[in-house]
């Protein structure tokens, strides 16, 4: 009996690749580059599955095919925005993605990403580098102390959580969050997590703000010019959620004004362009490294290893989405 034939749109950790390679038929993206649209629908109709991540943009366009040959589209990432999950069903394709793995890593990300932004560890850099450092100095680039601070978490699930808890145990920070669907009392609790019943609640009073929503046409600039005036003038903004849930030249115009103090950025719309008024700000930007360690880049494709074999089994894969 033939092994299913499986295309994998970008080079995954090499001990995932070796078992994949044993167990089906697997072709790999050898250039590491996002693959055009036109190559993911002709993929759709050659392979048994199709294997992207979240840098593969799987629109209505490219799922628009008849009869196609792939009936799971198996992503590497817990975002699946990416993909048009109704169009997707409309095709009979099953999606899955890869959750929780993650969700620590992400976090201690975040809080990398809250320290540099306080404290202009990024700014710091660039002037020692840039060999414009005079030397210790009492007024010397001033930033934001954290500690006992309020974190405020947009999107209480289970990144936000997992943040919360560095934010709380670790800087004895105050939790509040809002979250578009109920928290379990438990698991607020973990944090002393306090609800608000919106988002502007949450950005009037947090000295920190921390996004963790999924992306997606739902959470388009989500933060855009009218919430970013509501923040503390002092308020660090966190993102290590989706590029496109921030508003990116109403940030920029947000920083470069002082409404706010400072950002974080892990995440970007249209990446890996950076959009171009960011890089006239104070932001930390890095090259979305949420989940790059090896522990979790292994862990999530052996998740997707685990939705295949349920999936060619004839079972229900774990982590379907659509």
């Amino acid at each position: 009996m033939s092994k299913p034939k499986i295309l994998v749109t970008r080079r995954w950790p090499e001990a995932v690749e070796k078992k994949l390679a044993e167990t089906y038929d697997v072709t790999f993206n050898e250039n590491d580059k996002p693959m055009s649209k036109d190559a993911m629908r002709q993929a759709l109709m050659e392979y048994d599955a199709v294997c992207p991540t979240v840098s593969d943009s799987v629109d209505s366009s490219v799922l628009d095919v008849t009869d196609p040959k792939a009936k799971i589209i198996a992503s590497y990432g817990v975002g699946y925005s990416h993909i048009d999950t109704d169009a997707a069903k409309k095709a009979g394709i099953v999606v899955t993605n890869t959750p929780e793995v993650l969700s620590e890593c992400t976090a201690d990300l975040a809080m990398t990403l809250m320290l540099m932004a306080a404290r202009r560890a990024g700014e710091g850099e660039r002037e020692l580098r840039a060999g414009n450092w005079t030397g210790w100095r009492p007024t010397h680039m001033i930033g934001t102390k954290i500690s006992g601070g309020t974190f405020g978490v947009l999107g209480f699930g289970r990144i936000g959580q997992e943040a919360a808890k560095r934010a709380h145990h670790g800087f004895g920070m105050k939790v509040i969050y809002y979250d578009a669907f109920p928290v379990s009392p438990e698991k607020a609790a973990a944090t002393k997590a306090e609800p608000r019943d919106s988002i502007e609640a949450v950005l009037k009073e947090a000295d920190v703000v921390s996004l963790h929503m999924p992306g997606g046409k739902e959470n388009y600039h989500l933060i855009n010019a009218e919430r970013l005036a509501m923040m503390k003038p002092t308020a660090i903004l966190v993102n290590s959620a989706r590029g496109e849930v921030v508003d990116a030249k109403a940030l920029a115009d947000a920083l470069n004004n002082g409404t706010i103090a400072g950002a974080g950025l892990d995440v970007f719309e249209g990446e890996p362009t950076i959009p171009p008024p960011l890089l006239e700000t104070n932001a930390v930007m890095l090259p979305h490294l949420g989940s790059a360690t090896k522990w979790t880049r292994d862990a999530m494709g052996w998740r997707v290893m685990d939705n295949l074999e349920a999936f060619f089994a004839g079972k229900e894969p774990g982590d379907r989405v659509a």
